[in-house]
Order: C-alpha cells, then structure tokens, then sequence
C-alpha cells in the first residue's frame, strides 16, 4: 500500500492468496510492529523504510532500529524498500552544483534514496562494517536540529502569539459587504480575471536571458514594466472592471513568492512529474519560513498607475505553498502551514498599505491537500482553512479578499470553504456546465462567487450566448447581487489573439446580463 496506513484493511491484507506484501512504512510506521507480529509465515514482508515522496536523509539509526526488530521476527522473508515509487523524487543530488552545501547535505533525490535502501539493507547483516554511513546519517540529523539556517526564533516568537483573532476579519461578510459596496460601486456582475495573461515566448525569453545575465537588471525590468503596460492597456480596451497585472515577472506562482522568502531553496534539476508529460520543479521548505521585505508591492502600485481602475493584487494563498513545495519532516504540516500563513499575511498588510485594497490570495490546492481518508479531513481542513484566514484577516472591512480555486469537487467541502471567509471566491465551473453548484441548492453559501464562464485550458473561444447561459444557470442558485463574471482559471497558457476575443465576448456577456437582468 502506498501513502497511508492500513488501519481496518490490515487483515484483509495480510490475509491475501499471495507471496509477498508492501507497507509504506513511512505513512503507517505506527503500524509496522503489530503488521509484524501478526504476519504469516508463508509471506515475504517488504518495509517501504525510505521516503519515497520527499527528498529528506534517512535517519538510518532510527530506520535501523525498526528493521532489526521485523528482522528478528521474519528473518530472510524481510525486505527494505521504498515507502512508494521513487517518480515522485527528482533524479540525482549530485547534479546540484548552485545549491547551499549545507542544506544539500540534508536531501536525498531518488539515486541517494536507492543507496540509502541498500545500506540499509546491508546493515542487517553487518552494521559494524557501515558505521561510517551511519555515523554520517547522526551528524546530519543533528545537525538540522540545531542549525540556525533551520531555526528562526522570531518566527517562533510569532507562531507562539496566533490566536484567534489573528483568524478572524474585524466585521462580518455582511458588514463588510455594504462598505465595500459603498466604496468601489461596481457594476451588477462585475468582470475580471483570475491574474495571468499570456506568458509569451518573448517572456520567457527576456527572462531566460537575465537569468544567464545576457541582459542586465534595469533592461529586465524596463521589459517588464513595458510588458504590464501592454496588459492594462488591453484590459482596459476589453472594459474589464478590474484589472491584473499579468504576472510577467513570475515564473512560476509558488517558485516566484518561495525565492523572496527566507526558509525556501531551489534546485537546478529537481524535476518530478506532475500529471501526464508535465513536470514542475518544487521549490524546498527547509526552515522557517519569513518574508524579509514585500515581495509584490512595487509591482502592484506601478500597475495602479497606469490606470484609474482598480488593480488587483495577486499573492498565492499558504496552503498552495505548502502542497507545491517539499516540505520539512521535522515539524508538522500545520505548522509549516501557519508559517507561511504568517509571511503572507505581512504581504497582505503592506499591499493595503500601498493602497491596493482589491487582494486575491490563490489558493489553488486546498482539496489536493485532502488525506485519503474522509475521517481524517476534519483536522486537515481546520489548520488548511485557519492558514488562509491568518493570511487574510489583517486588513480593514473595506479591503475585498478574492480567493481562487482550480478543478476540484467542493461538494463534500463547502462548509469548509465557507469559512475560509473571502469576499469573492472564483471557482471552475464551465466544464460541468454549472453542475458544480448544485451544492448551493442545499447550502446557503453567504459571500459573493465568480462560477469561471470558459475553460481557459482550451483555445475555443466561448461564444456570448454559452457564458449568458451559463450565468442564467448559475442565477438559479445564487442570487445575482452575488454573482461575478470572469474566466475559469489564470491565461497563462493561452494566446493572444484567442485571449482578446474571449475577454471581448466575455465582457459583452456581462453587458447583456446587466441589462435584461438590471
């Protein structure tokens, strides 16, 4: 079994017609002493000891410790392993030239963990002859218990002060609703995007030649400062009613806030698979995480500047950081979760601050976050659901948070997603021709919903009358004070000539439903 213990399948397992089983015993390791002694002596047991889905040193004493104890009950039909394939690993540690010695002395990419497995293996038989391997595995746990690259004491001292009111907006949606109302008198069915425009090849090439330092920093950013130019002047063109910025600055929306952040490194190499022949490369969560200085705000206010409708700014939520990065295994997840909860909330404060009070906190994978198992969700969805509320609840009534959320099924997490509290959320719902909200027949979801009109992840571009039908279905569920209009996810990945025309028609749907809906 992978990722996740057994619990009330473990007899069923154990109990099947064949010649050997695997346990993760990373996920299960409370499990392992009671799979052993129960376990048939016509069996071979395979201990899935390494990590297979992060790319941390083995502690090896204390996977030594475990295996010897199975071993002396099993003998030969014990096997070291794996905790699942090593596809979610990036390759090979020794290709990263650029990175810190001393944290790349802490990973293990999946040709480390492939060695790991075998000392591991060896040291059944003869430990003594491994104690070099061993002695070097202690020092490095050691070491990241000590190491002040790891341990920041004012994050400590600020996570020791969350309470909850930290959580909490000063006022209700309702009272915050009037005075926002009041303050940006937006339309019936206000239009606007989710954040990306088109990143262009011209993009990617300016940024390829910074990076080899083929260009310097001011011609980088005077191409950059052109390019955000260019998308509000198009946005504006198209009569969105609020604007974004575009993002041409970002590579990538976790890696781009991770390498502004103290606690984070990057690997040159460090690709895994995400979903078909896609691969991401994950930024890592070593230490404490702390944002020394605002990461977006110059972006933000230059932005604003060139146009007198609203800009909004664009920050990804923490929950979304944590499940795109590998994340340390010495504290837990929620508090890993917290932290950057804490680190974007400063970002939060400070874009206010600069007065860009129109704030979206993407929270992309809150679902993807979900344990396996359902009795499990209630304590992942209350520290998920705390982090963006710490992220979001810094900031005045007038403040309008925005949340974003990609293709998920939130029928079975709705409450959930109700408490994260935001003024807008913007969600995918056109593939599924509406269907997603039929949850909002049973449930009175209080805040306002942007249901995405188009998929962005086709180069169809929608025709006015399949997104007004669209917003007519969505009407039958939420009242239409309520209702936004806007794409489904980021344009990232679209073209321009196909984003012009479904912005055009997207933002003339809007027109139409105005008037026969005003």
């Amino acid at each position: 079994n992978y990722f996740g213990e057994l619990r009330d399948n473990k007899e069923t397992l154990i109990s099947l017609d064949v010649d050997a089983i695997h346990i993760d015993a990373v996920r299960g390791e409370k499990e392992i002493d009671g799979i052993v002694a129960n376990f048939p002596q016509d069996k071979i047991l395979s201990i899935g000891i390494i990590n297979g889905r992060n790319i941390w040193k083995n502690d090896l004493s204390k996977s030594y410790q475990i295996l010897k104890k199975a071993k002396d009950s099993l003998g030969d039909r014990l096997w070291v392993s794996g905790s699942c394939s090593l596809l979610h690993s990036p390759v090979d540690l020794s290709l990263e030239q650029k990175m810190d010695s001393n944290i790349k002395s802490w990973l293990a990419f999946a040709v480390q963990k492939i060695a790991e497995i075998k000392t591991l293996s060896d040291a059944l038989e003869n430990k003594e002859s491994l104690s070099d391997e061993f002695e070097k595995s202690d020092a490095v746990v050691a070491d990241r218990k000590s190491s002040s690259l790891i341990h920041n004491p004012a994050v400590q001292e600020r996570m020791a002060k969350i309470d909850d009111a930290m959580m909490q907006r000063k006022s209700s949606f309702e009272e915050r609703s009037k005075i926002q109302k009041e303050k940006f008198n937006f339309p019936l069915f206000p239009t606007t995007t989710i954040g990306s425009f088109p990143q262009t090849q011209e993009i990617r090439k300016n940024r390829r030649q910074f990076k080899k330092g083929e260009i310097t920093n001011e011609q980088y950013i005077g191409y950059l400062k052109k390019e955000i130019e260019h998308v509000v002047k198009e946005q504006e063109s198209y009569g969105l009613d609020i604007l974004v910025h575009g993002e041409p600055e970002r590579n990538d929306m976790v890696e781009y806030f991770g390498e502004l952040m103290q606690g984070y490194a990057f690997s040159e190499y460090g690709w895994v698979q995400s979903y078909g022949s896609r691969c991401v490369k994950p930024p890592v969560i070593f230490g404490d995480i702390s944002r020394p200085k605002a990461m977006t705000v110059e972006w933000s206010t230059y932005s604003q500047s060139l146009t007198s409708k609203k800009m909004k700014g664009m920050l990804t939520g923490p929950v979304t950081m944590l499940c795109w990065s590998f994340v340390r295994d010495d504290i837990s997840r929620k508090e890993v979760c917290y932290q950057l909860g804490l680190a974007i909330r400063d970002e939060v404060v400070d874009l206010e601050k600069a007065g860009i009070d129109v704030i979206q906190i993407d929270e992309a994978a809150v679902r993807e976050g979900l344990p396996l198992r359902k009795e499990d969700w209630a304590d992942y969805m209350q520290w998920a659901i705390d982090s963006f509320r710490i992220t979001a609840s810094g900031v005045e009534d007038s403040t309008q948070i925005h949340t974003h959320m990609c293709y998920s099924e939130f029928n079975d997490m709705i409450e959930a997603i109700a408490r994260m509290d935001a003024d807008v959320i913007t969600i995918e719902t056109s593939r599924g021709n509406m269907e997603l909200l039929d949850v909002f027949e049973k449930f009175a979801y209080p805040n306002e919903i942007g249901p995405g009109v188009y998929d962005i992840h086709s180069p169809v571009v929608p025709t006015k009358k399949f997104m007004y039908d669209l917003m007519v279905k969505a009407m039958d569920r939420i009242p239409k004070e309520r209702l936004w209009v806007n794409p489904d996810c980021g344009l990232k990945t679209r073209g321009w000539e196909e984003t012009k025309a479904a912005m055009i028609e997207m933002v003339e749907t809007a027109k139409d439903l105005r008037k026969d809906f005003a």
